[in-house]
């Protein structure tokens, strides 16, 4: 009986763990989130969604204000002397600046201030973690969200997790491409490691795979 030669057999499997391997470790690192004075700054970067509930405050005009008025699923809102508003995706200083034109017509030089309240309904302006955690879940982006923040929303990582082998997926939104980070998670949840926390951008996926042990 004709048998193939092993050799082959084992470099070709050789060469698939090794690629395997790099593809584990592969990816940028992120900086640490900076703890100092100052470093705690509004976001520019959330834009509205589906659902999102918004508070509409216009200055000295009570009764033109609206709050925690609804963003219909057709992503328009509606407040006094303004009718279907198109809201979703428009950052809060757009939509001021939108809904203040509007009342421009109405009223001499309003001034307006949007709050959004509980972001809720855009995909995009969310962050997911999948794997290995006891939760994994897809939680509404806010100003300042850290790598810890959101592995606190979803309990952490399960007794299975290779955390030191999660990834960061963030989509590069002037090339269209998907861009891969390291994460630390089992230095940072486990040992209190702070140069393994990140900033999180909206949008972002985290991925823990679990251990091959």
């Amino acid at each position: 009986m004709f048998h193939r030669p092993l050799f082959p057999r084992l470099a070709v499997l050789g060469i698939l763990a090794a690629l395997l391997a790099a593809c584990a470790s592969g990816g940028k690192q992120l900086p640490p989130a900076s703890y100092g004075d100052g470093s705690v700054v509004p976001s520019e970067e959330y834009t509205i969604g589906p659902l999102d509930e918004i508070t509409i405050h216009v200055w000295r005009n009570p009764e033109l204000s609206a709050d925690k008025v609804r963003v219909r699923p057709d992503g328009r809102l509606t407040i006094p002397l303004v009718q279907d508003i198109p809201a979703v995706g428009k950052t809060a200083t757009q939509l001021q600046d939108y809904i203040a034109g509007e009342l421009s017509k109405y009223i001499e030089q309003p001034i307006v201030s949007v709050i959004v309240n509980t972001p809720e309904g855009n995909f995009t302006q969310q962050v997911r973690i999948i794997g290995a955690t006891p939760q994994p879940a897809s939680l509404p982006y806010r100003a300042n969200m850290t790598a810890l923040d959101a592995m606190i929303a979803v309990g952490g990582l399960n007794e299975f997790a290779a955390g030191n082998r999660a990834k960061l997926i963030r989509l590069d939104r002037e090339r269209g491409t998907q861009v891969e980070y390291r994460l630390r998670l089992t230095d940072l949840i486990r040992k209190g490691d702070s140069t393994a926390n990140v900033m999180l951008k909206p949008g972002d996926t985290i991925i823990i795979p679990e251990s091959r042990f």
